[in-house]
């Protein structure tokens, strides 16, 4: 009888209904590829949103009324806070989706035996991850300058992982949908960054004519951004019912579109 005979045979790896091993070393491979390169991922978000509120303060802060009886400063600054969570959360998904096709790399997660749910979970839990990173770290730097503490944590906890998780789903479909980095560029000059400059970030849209204030309740960065500021200050421009139920609706689509685009492979296994 020959060796191999004796070999016991191994049987195929139980996970269970959910591949907790898999998850988590996906989750960890998203967050380390960031952290890998902190200073570009993290540290320089919060340099430019320390410029733009130098910039905003010293050219017209000292000369800007106090909005709804709120000092511009403390106004101005749970904007750019999210704004830095916006845009990482959907640069850290979209990139690393995109990378991995380009580079050919997209096997290292399609192989493995991780279901739609579980890519999603991962892709988007890191995504997030970067977004609050970048978030809490602009929040520090600014503490010794700008008074900004919360006075409403359930909206700054809400509307700040909604913020983050709606734009990491963004870029989950973004970089499955791009075949090139011009693609995202397009997606992130032209709706992400004018939907966060039109929503309020850095003035009140009361101040608007009434035409203009009723376009920017159809911008759902509006939304996110004016109950993030009410977290804060405990005012608001908007309806923070109207802007739950908003942020609520739109996460759900997407966290749907995501997961049929990952369990259909479209784009990813062509």
């Amino acid at each position: 009888m020959s060796n191999s005979s004796l070999r016991p045979v191994t049987a195929p790896r139980q996970f269970g209904a959910v591949n907790w091993l898999g998850l988590w070393t996906l989750y960890k491979k998203e967050v380390r590829r960031f952290m890998k390169v902190v200073f570009q991922t993290v540290m320089a978000p919060v340099a430019t949103t320390l410029l733009f509120m130098t910039v905003f303060v010293v050219a017209i802060g000292s000369s800007r009324p106090a909005i709804n009886g709120v000092d511009f400063p403390v106004f101005l600054a749970p904007g750019l806070i999210l704004m830095g969570v916006l845009n990482n959360a959907f640069a850290n998904s979209s990139s690393s989706l995109l990378v991995s096709k380009v580079q050919g790399n997209t096997v290292d997660f399609l192989m493995p035996p991780l279901s739609a749910l579980e890519l999603f979970i991962a892709f988007v839990g890191g995504a997030i991850t970067r977004g609050l990173v970048v978030g809490l770290a602009t929040a520090l730097t600014m503490l010794p300058f700008v008074n900004i503490v919360p006075v409403h944590f359930w909206a700054v906890f809400y509307f700040g992982i909604g913020a983050a998780m709606m734009l990491a789903m963004v870029g989950v479909v973004g970089g499955i949908w791009a075949e090139k980095f011009d693609h995202l560029a397009v997606v992130n000059n032209f709706f992400i960054m004018p939907a966060t400059f039109l929503s309020g970030t850095f003035y009140s849209v009361t101040m608007l004519p009434d035409a203009v204030r009723s376009i920017s309740y159809f911008n759902p960065f509006f939304y996110m951004i004016d109950g993030f500021r009410y977290g804060f200050t405990g005012q608001a421009d908007g309806s923070l019912v109207i802007g739950v139920a908003v942020v609520a609706v739109i996460n759900l689509a997407l966290a749907v579109s995501c997961y049929a685009v990952l369990r259909a492979g479209w784009r990813l296994k062509s």
